[in-house]
């Protein structure tokens, strides 16, 4: 048997109920954008953090690798000329190593802006981030990072190697000038 199409009923909408749904479907995207950007905002966040963290570490390992090349050698207290000197110190015959490897920069994953001073014959004291992102942490510094309290952006941040000052006032290890800096040797009697 069959039906003619004619037969068939259909409901038929009533005339103002029509665009609710394509209203309430927009009205979903639109939620579900807003929400989507709120989350990328987060994620983004979170992901600052964890490379000021990432810097924070980077930056300390090049600060502790100058301040044990500083170090190696006692009464031959200098800094290194260049990165490549931390990695292999050529002053001892075994070629210590001071820093395990390279690292970048977490922020702009470039190498490091290196701290040059001209009154140590042009030697790295230190290193920072070319980044001149705003930072997202400007409080809450433990030791030796204290002086970066208050800084704003991260090329602010610089991982310097400063020789502590003995009671004279001088850097320990350093010899006034006009001295050997080799201890006197003691008389035969």
């Amino acid at each position: 048997m069959k039906f003619p199409i004619s037969n068939l009923q259909f409901p038929i909408c009533n005339p103002r109920s029509r665009g609710f749904t394509y209203i309430a479907l927009l009205a979903a995207i639109v939620i579900i954008g807003i929400s989507l950007g709120a989350a990328g905002k987060y994620w983004s966040n979170v992901m600052q953090r964890e490379q000021e963290e990432e810097l924070l570490f980077r930056g300390g390992q090049y600060r502790l690798a100058i301040e044990r090349y500083f170090l190696a050698i006692p009464g031959r207290f200098q800094y290194p000329q260049d990165i490549d000197e931390l990695l292999k110190d050529s002053r001892s015959a075994t070629g210590k190593r001071h820093l395990r490897q390279k690292y970048k920069d977490p922020i702009t994953n470039d190498d490091f802006e290196v701290i040059r001073d001209q009154a140590k014959g042009n030697r790295i004291t230190g290193v920072y981030s070319k980044s001149a992102k705003e930072a997202l942490r400007t409080a809450g510094f433990e030791e030796p990072y204290k002086e970066f309290e208050g800084k704003k952006k991260y090329n602010e941040w610089k991982f310097l190697f400063t020789p502590p000052s003995g009671p004279t006032g001088r850097p320990l290890g350093t010899v006034p000038p006009g001295q050997s800096g080799n201890p006197p040797h003691p008389t035969p009697r």
